[in-house]
């Protein structure tokens, strides 16, 4: 699978279809849940999206993006110069993923609705759960169910935010949550939920 996403970001990461030039959904909703620079982050999924440039901006030091592709993390990197070194950088598969600390926010933008099986969403929740503690915070983003079914000629399941959060359990509360219109490159528009949880004991 790592070489279906290198390719995919080799056709060109501002052509995809979730590319965003200013990551504005995901800082309103950190804003919302009250992300402080002080916070550690961990994106998940990030390959070349600007959010971590965003985040060094805004003094975050404490920083780590975890990517399947290297191609992806690559292109990130290269664009950060010599910001690149005050991120931590992680080429893995999530489902395989043994996380060796915690992180004070997860942020996902686009990866858990590629997990189709119920196997994928085990190990999703699993990484989840090794990579936070109580007090933690989840802002997840995934095609709503009137987004679409399909991306990057992949199959994608579809969730309100009522659904993510019977999906997350009882470990998290659901603290905020919006719809997103997003624009791709092409001019096609896609549905999105977005969503904020805190980590808490079951």
């Amino acid at each position: 699978m790592s070489d279906y996403w290198d390719a995919v970001y080799r056709h060109g990461a501002t052509t995809r279809s979730w590319f965003q030039r200013q990551p504005a959904p995901s800082l309103r909703m950190f804003d919302t849940v009250g992300v402080l620079p002080d916070d550690s982050v961990i994106d998940i999924g990030g390959g070349a999206s600007p959010l971590v440039d965003a985040l060094l901006i805004r003094g975050h030091t404490d920083l780590a993006v975890l990517d399947i592709s290297a191609q992806g993390l690559d292109i990130t990197r290269q664009r950060l110069g010599p910001d690149g070194a005050r991120v931590r950088w992680q080429v893995c598969d999530l489902c395989t993923w043994e996380p060796t600390r915690t992180w004070r926010v997860w942020h996902d933008r686009a990866v858990l609705h590629f997990m189709n099986t119920a196997a994928q969403r085990r190990e999703y929740l699993r990484a989840l759960d090794a990579a936070t503690e109580p007090g933690s915070r989840a802002v997840l983003a995934v095609f709503a169910p009137d987004g679409p079914e399909q991306c990057s000629g992949l199959p994608v399941a579809r969730y309100d935010a009522e659904q993510l959060a019977e999906l997350l359990g009882d470990s998290w509360s659901l603290l905020a949550n919006e719809r997103e219109l997003h624009s791709t490159p092409t001019g096609a528009t896609q549905s999105f939920t977005w969503t904020a949880f805190a980590r808490h004991r079951p």
